[in-house]
């Protein structure tokens, strides 16, 4: 059986903020069939992960590209890889069976093929959503979570800012650390998405950043006695304005710079003075070096959701053809949540 695959590639690269106009669909006959002795799988993809960092694999240069398997350079015209949910429609690895549901990295597309060593694992849903396993209790849950209890290493009452809040990131940090017995405040974007910070999700406080002439000077206002722990997914202005209010002996998770992947003139220059004077950890980290939690994470993580103390937020769009604009959306403040485009329905 053959069918037509489609997938998103980029026409050239790309070195600012993105436009839909930056992306191209582009199709080609696949067949079903593997040849014999293939070791091949062929899955038919149903989520696909949008996620910002990715931009930095469009550029024509960035220095993650070379410091990371996950990072490395899309060259236009190839496919586009990233985390996402899929049905095993062939298999030539005796591992995996037609009809298997897999989590791994795929192609922004119909179908992926994936090769041998490729990353790919048989998964459980356990009741939940599919798309939970590229969120929640996927990358951008472990990131939330590790970042959060192996990074920050949280101590019950300790004053918590997460920046970008409503992200898929930020809104799980502010849960997991009101759940440990934080004071959690969030920037957002929006009066919409602070509000859902405040009355859904729990934060204690939750504020407009657009609204702040002054950030250090607003995170003064929200944090009187200073910030014990920053989860920082935004860099720039914001990053300097909490490490200007952090408390000695704070600690900054580096999880994202969203205000400088599309702003080259953009670069977070806090005081290092503070840095060292204060003794303030400030420490990067890939959700990747923490698998060793995985086990944990999940459990956890899955007992939250049982129990209903914890709120997954998600932003789904439906169809190939809509993953452009999903991910230049990331860069306009569009989603709250996690950003997922969803294939097709099963």
């Amino acid at each position: 059986m053959e069918v037509t695959n489609r997938f998103i590639t980029i026409k050239n690269p790309v070195d600012g903020a993105p436009r839909e106009s930056d992306f191209e669909t582009k199709a080609e006959a696949l067949s079903l069939k593997l040849e014999p002795g293939s070791s091949d799988i062929i899955v038919k993809n149903l989520y696909v992960s949008i996620d910002p960092y990715q931009i930095n694999r469009l550029k024509s240069h960035s220095s993650s590209q070379s410091a990371s398997s996950f990072a490395v350079r899309i060259i236009p015209g190839d496919t586009i890889d990233a985390s996402g949910v899929a049905r095993v429609v062939a298999s030539g690895n005796p591992e995996f069976e037609k009809g298997d549901l897999v989590v791994g990295l795929l192609a922004w597309g119909d179908y992926t093929v994936v090769k041998p060593g490729g990353m790919l694992r048989k998964f459980d849903p356990m009741g939940f959503p599919l798309s939970y396993q590229v969120g929640i209790l996927g990358f951008s849950g472990l990131t939330a979570y590790a970042g959060f209890f192996e990074i920050a290493k949280p101590k019950k009452g300790e004053k918590v800012f997460v920046s970008a809040a409503s992200g898929s990131v930020g809104h799980l940090v502010g849960q997991y650390a009101k759940l440990f017995g934080c004071y959690v405040v969030g920037s957002a974007g929006s009066k919409e998405k602070v509000t859902l910070l405040k009355d859904k999700l729990g934060f204690d406080d939750a504020f407009n950043y657009k609204e702040e002439t002054d950030l250090k000077a607003a995170l003064k206002r929200y944090f009187p006695d200073g910030i014990d722990i920053y989860f920082d997914n935004v860099g720039a202005e914001m990053q300097e304005a909490a490490i200007a209010n952090m408390n000695t002996y704070g600690r900054v998770a580096v999880c994202g710079v969203i205000s400088e992947y599309t702003d080259g003139k953009k670069r977070a220059a806090p005081e290092m003075l503070d840095v060292i004077y204060k003794r303030i950890k400030f420490q990067g980290f890939l959700a990747a070096d923490h698998l060793n939690l995985y086990q944990d994470f999940i459990s956890t993580t899955c007992n939250h959701l049982r129990s209903g103390a914890i709120y997954p937020l998600e932003d789904i769009s439906d169809g190939v053809e809509s993953i452009p604009s999903a991910f230049t959306g990331l860069f306009q403040g569009g989603n709250i949540g996690k950003k997922v485009v969803r294939i097709t329905e099963e």
